[in-house]
């Protein structure tokens, strides 16, 4: 049976300009989202929502995560990762998700946020 997991990875990270090491904890967000996709590879049955403040956005996105922070290296809020999972749960798994109204709803939205298209995890049946 279909059974979608939701995982969020996420802390603290920096991005900094002028220094050899240019993300304090991102390295780290991303080995953990390729040894998630060593056990589960598809972005339909393991949902991923990676990453934290000015995190490296293309790095989590190639490594296999379906949502992450941060495309324009800003501070998120530390309910965004949990407002993306959340929604994603309570959507119906045959309904892809919506990217931009899903991530408007985050302080910072396409700025903070950015991901795949990604269906629902919800089973709905009725009557309720």
């Amino acid at each position: 049976m279909y059974k979608p997991n939701i995982v969020v990875i996420t802390g603290h990270d920096a991005y900094f300009k002028n220094k050899n090491e240019k993300y304090q904890n991102s390295d780290f967000f991303i080995k953990a989202v390729l040894k998630a996709r060593e056990y589960e590879q598809s972005q339909d049955k393991l949902i991923i929502i990676a990453g934290a403040c000015q995190s490296n956005y293309e790095e989590l996105i190639k490594a296999g995560a379906n949502f992450a922070s941060s495309p324009k290296r800003v501070n998120i809020h530390a309910l965004d990762p949990a407002i993306v999972a959340s929604s994603i749960a309570f959507a119906p798994r045959n309904k892809e998700i919506d990217l931009i109204p899903l991530l408007e709803k985050t302080k910072y939205g396409t700025d903070g946020m950015g991901g795949i298209i990604t269906n629902g995890t919800m089973y709905v049946g009725f009557p309720r």
